[in-house]
């Protein structure tokens, strides 16, 4: 996942949330601390990353060489063009000269982004390391003190008129970057003058990114006691899917306990960072508490309460439905919020070693399309993946595209589980997604979150489809289709109640603190009404929003999934009756990145996320897959 910055609203590698937000770990160079032997035993050897790339260790001279260069390029740039957009775009000419600027811009945007990216993915490889913990917040505050020579570029920029602009860009040069400068100007209504804009962005380190970095290491330092052991939050997460329940009901104790022995300075993180936001908000102009997402995502708020809309409604014959069948399976009426995702009773058993996950997912990608399994196969040969569990780490997965210049990097922390697999199968996704989107460059590479989640699910998608074709055994195929159901309502009905518990925690902000008691009660209310009656929410259940990170790192963020998975569902559905040339349209837009917007995008495939209906033809998948279930008994 990628996203933007609060301190301002356009985009950039020197706004850094996305290459500073998601990582954590390694030690001085770029290895990793091993996984554990018991683990290895059973997956087989798990890869490491290799950050190599980009530098070869926190204490690499080439580090402090571009950091050096950093400051002396902002400063360079700012004395060259601060004050002139204007008036030397507007003359014969302009637009090559105005080019040349934005290349300067972009070349220093990337070089930021490498230094960056480096930073948090270390950070994130081990954000308990002391060591690591100062490079991070080291690295991030030069960036964010050289980056204050370059805030003048965009602001400057968008009070160009736009008549000036536009014959500017008849000049070629200038007119490769139209997609980043319409894109650009489409924030003018909510910038604020020059001095504020730097205040907001050089406290941003003392403010909202330093909450950030606190949620981080409080979560990756908690100690969960499950059965006499203290373990970090992964593996007490994937408890929840183990196949005997007394375990998911332990740790799902072990989880209410530790969450709530910290709920003070979780309610703190998240009041203080709901309130940063509204003043942010407040300043620029956004009269709704997800504007800026909406604006920073280029889609419509109409679009996005659409698919709210339609998968609130859609809860009875999708969650509801669902759950109250496994419930069955399971011989009950109910199931305890800890079973939700409890392996199936006719589920296969056993660990999946990590050299078959790849198998299966390089197998699906190239069944679709060899160049997208070339393309994923060098995340494994040149090492661009670090897949085991190890204390510190962070939790989770993600796909870091780092800058166009280098290469995205995999975190995962591989278990062996069947979600494991289809987890590979997502970041591979994006992965694929950011390797075909680099040529666009730093400045027009990043793709708005409405695309972002396409590749990852589509990649999930043919991963199942391919292993649901190879499995004959009944019963199995049972577990596989109601796997993939689980995973589509976990990414399509948890993340939009996610999104309504973020809404409702950010509206009632406004008139004062929160509680830890009373976001608790706007998340089981949320969570009830999604889940259904068939799931039973037990005490301890109303400390669980406090491990999301995405409430802290990207507010609002998690609709795009739902778009994506929404959106995907219709795609595939093009797939399945296309004739030749799919893949190659498929490719060619995830190549894209940037420079289009999604209704541009999708119009190749006739699809209209506009259209009322079509999110209903994305939900009646989810639905016709429990038809299916159903009929199967």
């Amino acid at each position: 996942m990628t996203s933007r910055s609060k301190s301002a609203p356009n985009k950039s590698a020197l706004r850094k949330e996305a290459a500073l937000r998601k990582p954590t770990a390694q030690r001085k160079s770029a290895a990793a601390k091993p996984a554990t032997k018991k683990a290895a035993n059973k997956t087989g050897k798990l890869p490491e990353w290799n950050l190599a790339d980009l530098y070869s260790g926190i204490d690499a001279p080439e580090v402090a060489r571009d950091l050096t260069r950093m400051d002396a390029d902002c400063v360079a740039f700012e004395t060259d063009y601060k004050g002139k957009l204007a008036e030397n775009t507007a003359r014969d000419g302009g637009g090559k000269w105005l080019a040349e600027a934005i290349r300067r811009y972009e070349a220093i945007d990337d070089l930021a982004g490498r230094l960056g990216s480096y930073a948090g993915l270390v950070h994130a490889g081990d954000s308990v390391d002391p060591a690591i913990s100062k490079f991070y917040g080291d690295v991030s505050e030069r960036l964010t003190a050289a980056s204050v020579h370059l805030l003048f570029f965009s602001l400057e920029l968008n009070r160009v008129d736009d008549d000036v602009i536009e014959r500017a860009m008849a000049e070629p040069e200038l007119g490769h970057y139209r997609p980043w400068i319409e894109d650009l100007r489409k924030d003018k209504p909510y910038q604020l003058e020059d001095r504020v804009e730097q205040l907001f962005h050089e406290k941003a380190q003392s403010g909202y990114a330093a909450w950030n970095r606190l949620f981080d290491q409080t979560i990756s330092s908690l100690r969960f006691k499950v059965a006499g052991k203290e373990l970090a939050i992964e593996p007490t997460l994937n408890l929840l899917q183990d196949k005997v329940g007394d375990k998911r009901k332990a740790a799902a104790q072990a989880l209410a306990k530790t969450f709530k022995d910290n709920e003070r300075t979780f309610a703190l993180v998240t009041n203080t960072l709901a309130k940063d936001k509204e003043i942010s908000d407040r300043w620029r102009g956004f009269q709704d508490v997800a504007d800026s997402r909406h604006l920073n995502n280029r889609v419509e708020r109409e679009v996005v309460d659409a698919l709210v809309a339609s998968v609130r409604a859609a809860y009875p014959k999708l969650s509801h439905r669902y759950y109250a069948l496994k419930a069955g399976w399971f011989g009950k009426k109910k199931l305890a919020h800890w079973d939700r995702n409890a392996p199936l009773p006719f589920a296969a058993s056993g660990t999946i070693a990590w050299p078959e996950a790849r198998n299966m997912v390089l197998s699906a990608y190239r069944g679709f399309s060899p160049r997208m399994a070339e393309i994923a196969e060098r995340f494994f040969t040149d090492r661009w993946i670090d897949a085991p569990v190890r204390p510190g780490k962070a939790p989770g997965a993600f796909s870091h595209p780092t800058t166009p210049s280098a290469h995205p990097y995999v975190l995962m922390n591989y278990q062996g589980k069947p979600r494991d697999v289809m987890t590979l199968a997502h970041e591979l996704g994006h992965g694929v997604h950011q390797v075909l989107a680099a040529k666009n460059g730093a400045l027009m590479a990043p793709t708005p979150l409405t695309l972002a989640e396409t590749a990852s699910v589509f990649g999930e998608m043919l991963t199942f489809k391919r292993l649901l074709s190879q499995t004959k055994n009944a019963k199995q195929r049972q577990a596989l289709l109601a796997g993939k159901v689980e995973d589509m309502i976990n990414t399509v009905v948890r993340q939009i109640a996610f999104y309504s518990f973020e809404r409702a925690v950010h509206t009632e902000r406004k008139n004062g603190e929160l509680t830890a008691e009373r976001i608790g009660q706007l998340w089981l209310s949320v969570q009830g009404e999604s889940l259904g009656p068939a799931i039973e929410i037990k005490p301890g259940y109303e400390t669980f929003w406090m491990y999301i990170p995405h409430f802290i790192h990207s507010p609002f963020y998690v609709y795009a999934y739902a778009f994506g998975d929404c959106l995907v569902n219709s795609l595939y559905a093009v797939y399945e009756h296309a004739a030749e040339g799919f893949a190659e349209r498929y490719l060619d837009m995830l190549a894209a990145g940037g420079t289009k917007h999604y209704s541009e995008l999708l119009k190749p495939f006739g699809l209209d996320a506009k259209d009322p209906k079509f999110w209903d033809g994305g939900l009646s998948v989810i639905a016709g897959m429990i038809d299916e279930l159903e009929a199967m008994g």
